[in-house]
């Protein structure tokens, strides 16, 4: 699984290289929020979660004309599934490739997104006497939109929403759960470096 991880994250990088000299290259840091769907839900059958909404990461990519494009996007959410003394850590990590149509309107790029990578969720049990990791690789998709600002001196700033969705349930110990994908929205924010 760790190499199937491996080549999408290095497929999301070659795809989100400038296809030509002309391209409007840009790099991303952001941080975020994740809400809906799976974030913030509760394994705890005692339900006593805090939840913790917090996410940050990355997005490369380049617009071809100022109109087309490709993009990466990595993002991890620490506790995304809340905290809760009855479990230990948890954790999603999103890693996208990403196609990418914007409107060139001066230094405003309003833009839309979508496409395809891998969704990893991560959480570990505490059970007596042992601890259960489980982390499970799934295929998944997310689109939306938003818009960047391109400032003067290589900077911007860039905000949009996406939705993401797993393509299949989540397994644990190789059995399938049912109506166990996972599924969010993220709201982010970040500094335009291009």
């Amino acid at each position: 699984m760790r190499r199937l991880s491996l080549a999408i994250v290095l497929a999301a990088c070659v795809l989100a290289l400038p296809s030509a000299a002309s391209a409007q290259g840009y790099f991303v840091p952001n941080i975020g929020a994740d809400f809906g769907g799976s974030a913030g839900k509760c394994p705890s059958l005692l339900n006593d979660c805090q939840e913790k909404r917090l996410s940050y990461g990355v997005t490369f990519g380049g617009l071809a004309a100022g109109i087309f494009g490709f993009e990466g996007d990595i993002g991890y959410a620490p506790s995304f599934f809340g905290d809760s003394p009855s479990f230990g850590t948890n954790a999603v990590l999103t890693a996208m490739g990403n196609v990418v149509v914007g409107i060139p309107a001066g230094p405003v790029r309003p833009f839309v997104t979508g496409g395809v990578g891998l969704i990893r969720t991560r959480l570990d049990l505490l059970t007596t006497p042992t601890t259960g990791n489980f982390s499970t690789n799934n295929f998944g998709y997310n689109f939306g939109g938003g818009v960047m600002i391109f400032l003067p001196a290589h900077l911007g700033i860039r905000g949009d929403i996406k939705y993401f969705r797993s393509a299949s349930d989540v397994s644990i110990l190789g059995i399938s759960l049912a109506n166990s994908t996972i599924n969010f929205t993220r709201v982010s924010v970040g500094l335009v470096i291009h």
